[in-house]
């Protein structure tokens, strides 16, 4: 929180009777460095709510802002988070009735040492992650990290079947198959570029697994085959050459992201490709339809819905952007 008061900087009371800190709800940043295997806490000073306890950066959204932006200026205000430096993987919401909490949970990019740039902490560190729970934590945060730990170090993944991808809408794709599969991958990195996020339960972690998860920030890999080969990585979409057949080389890049402890969902409707990916580790897997209706559709290209003459329709997957403080990190 900065020395100057905002509107949002003021105690509510929720539907569940309890009293919090922000008119427009609140926000924070789960800073994990893979490096370390810690994660950035602050030691709140006294006068603080539940003061000399330990939580993370975070505070009062301003009106208007998105909860992401503004765990992320908060961070920045209280810890000296520079611009940059982190790759947003997931957001955890904690409603209240009335007042939510959302926690960006993202990883270190590009390592840094916080600050104390206001007078909100007595101390900054990086704490590692098996020592986390002994220390004297701030309540709410005791609750959620409980939820919220074994997502770090798992970063979201989507697979995309392309050819299987490409031939669910019957646009002529079959004329000229290399073009095909570019204008699927600069539709994926379109979306990418604009910071675009994905339901938590596109990768099977609903709330029954994980109470309040809300969405995912997903690396992108496509596969392409035969005469789609070649045509080169987007700016935010890996793109992998079949040498062979291309669910064999899903099913090995699968293996490899599994190694990694990536979480990864493979978009193809495939029956038997779903299989083998589910053997090989994927978390779960999405039809073709489901990824075409996330999909910006490229200028002088038409819709899905126009090419099948089907009434357009919302999809729930289409969320909001990042903020551009994230900047180049939140693209690697």
């Amino acid at each position: 929180m900065s020395d100057l008061r905002d509107a949002g900087d003021a105690w509510v009371t929720a539907s569940d009777g309890g009293r919090y800190w922000g008119r427009f709800g609140a926000a924070g940043l789960l800073a994990f460095d893979p490096a370390r295997n810690a994660i950035l806490m602050q030691h709140r000073v006294t006068w603080s709510d539940h003061g000399d306890t330990w939580g993370i950066p975070g505070g009062a959204r301003h009106e208007h802002e998105s909860a992401i932006a503004a765990g992320i200026r908060e961070a920045q205000e209280e810890a000296g988070v520079p611009d940059n430096v982190m790759i947003p993987r997931f957001t955890h919401v904690l409603d209240r009735g009335g007042w939510t909490y959302t926690t960006l949970i993202a990883d270190v990019a590009v390592p840094f040492e916080p600050e104390i740039t206001d007078p909100e902490s007595h101390a900054l560190a990086w704490v590692p992650l098996d020592e986390v729970e002994q220390l004297d934590l701030h309540p709410a945060f005791a609750t959620s990290w409980t939820l919220l730990r074994p997502l770090l170090g798992h970063s979201p993944n989507i697979m995309v079947d392309s050819a299987n991808v490409v031939g669910a809408v019957p646009d002529g794709w079959w004329r000229d198959r290399r073009a095909a599969a570019v204008r699927l991958r600069d539709r994926i990195d379109a979306f990418a570029a604009a910071g675009n996020s994905i339901r938590s339960g596109f990768f099977d972690l609903p709330e029954t697994v994980i109470p309040d998860l809300a969405d995912a920030f997903p690396q992108w890999t496509m596969v392409v085959e035969g005469a789609a080969r070649g045509i080169g990585d987007g700016t935010h979409v890996r793109v992998i050459d079949a040498e062979a057949l291309g669910d064999d080389a899903i099913v090995a890049e699968v293996e490899s992201l599994t190694a990694a402890s990536a979480i990864t969902t493979v978009v193809t409707s495939d029956a038997a490709l779903k299989a083998r990916v589910l053997a090989a580790g994927a978390a779960t897997t999405r039809g073709a339809k489901k990824l075409l209706r996330v999909l910006p559709e490229l200028p002088g290209q038409l819709s899905e819905q126009d090419q099948q003459g089907e009434p357009a329709q919302q999809d729930p997957q289409d969320l909001p952007q990042l903020p551009e403080r994230l900047g180049d990190a939140a693209q690697q």
